[in-house]
């Protein structure tokens, strides 16, 4: 089979999407297939022709993923055309070329939809969930207005679209970004001064900042694949929230799966994700996350359409428990995402 993976891109998680991108392609190289990885941004300036039947290791020059987030306007500038288009050189030729496209994109280079949008235009297969559950899994408000209209519950919080609507609330609370992902953006504040500051940050990012209510207690996240919970994944940061670094640097935060908690609660978050799988129209997979309070009362954060699938990622971990290696992960996943193609009436 010949497999486009397509990473990197310019959002705040451009490194974590290459380190997944690397991943996948290092598990799918050796089962036979015809694998190329290419950064969705800085495209491939070689021969298309032959591209899929070169001797290369695509990913030799791809780092691990560093504590903060990439410079973008470094990486802009080394565009050596002058497009403003996401797509670099050949990445729309390439990827019409290929069976199917692994999606590693992260962020709002490839999990709002537009590139799903686009591939669908174009006819292009890829893995991972269609356009319109993208983008409204990604906004973070709109998914709660669902998650609150279909008797989900989640945190209680307001929507700001300028600095000067910001209005008191009470303190500690959770101020994130709408369409962030891998906690870029996303700031707890405990004083007045720790909040202000979050509100700056926060608006350097996007226009649309959410102010949530903090919830205490224990982190979980669940994937959901084909409409089957997978086993739930418990979340202890070493130090402070899961934020970025304690996301993507080993050692930094203990994940235990399956969760060492009641059966009662773990049916709880196992049926919570399928149901926001199936409110937010969700196809193939996804991973959602939650917090559950001192009395286990259950709080849906989001839903993640294009999780990570770095070293440190949490779906590999639950397939793991299934006795599904990376590689057969990354199998299923392409299997699972062709089944969207095959018409309903067959």
């Amino acid at each position: 089979m010949k497999i486009v993976i397509l990473a990197g891109g310019t959002s705040t998680e451009r490194d974590v999407s290459l380190s997944s991108g690397c991943q996948i392609y290092k598990a799918l190289k050796p089962r036979g297939h015809s694998v190329i990885l290419l950064d969705i941004f800085l495209g491939y300036n070689g021969d298309v022709d032959s591209v899929f039947d070169m001797d290369r290791d695509w990913a030799e020059d791809i780092a691990p993923v560093k504590e903060t987030v990439p410079d973008l306007e470094q990486l802009k500038a080394m565009r050596k055309d002058d497009s403003k288009s996401l797509f670099g050189p050949n990445v729309l030729e390439l990827c019409g070329r290929a069976d199917i496209v692994f999606m590693a994109l992260h962020g709002d280079s490839g999990e709002n939809g537009k590139v799903q949008a686009a591939f669908d235009l174009f006819g292009i297969k890829y893995t991972g969930t269609d356009a319109l559950s993208s983008a409204i899994a990604m906004d973070k408000s709109v998914s709660k207005q669902l998650f609150r209209a279909n008797g989900i519950n989640t945190p209680n919080s307001i929507l700001l679209t300028k600095k000067e609507d910001v209005k008191p609330v009470k303190l500690p609370c959770v101020v994130k970004i709408c369409s962030g992902g891998s906690s870029v953006g996303v700031y707890i504040a405990k004083t007045q001064e720790e909040f202000d500051s979050a509100i700056d940050q926060a608006f350097k990012y996007e226009n649309k900042v959410l102010i949530e209510d903090y919830i205490k207690g224990r982190e979980f996240t669940d994937g959901v694949i084909e409409g089957e919970a997978l086993p739930v994944v418990q979340i202890e940061p070493k130090e402070g929230f899961y934020d970025y670094k304690n996301k993507y640097q080993a050692g930094s935060t203990i994940e235990t799966c399956p969760a060492k908690i009641t059966k009662e609660l773990e049916e709880k978050i196992k049926s919570t994700a399928v149901k926001v799988y199936r409110t937010l129209g969700i196809k193939t997979y996804a991973r959602v996350d939650f917090m559950a309070d001192e009395n286990d009362n259950l709080f849906c954060l989001e839903a993640n359409t294009l999780p990570g699938m770095t070293p440190t990622s949490l779906i590999p971990q639950e397939a793991a428990t299934l006795g599904k290696d990376f590689g057969d992960l990354c199998e299923w996943i392409i299997d699972i995402s062709l089944k969207k193609y095959i018409p309903a009436s067959c």
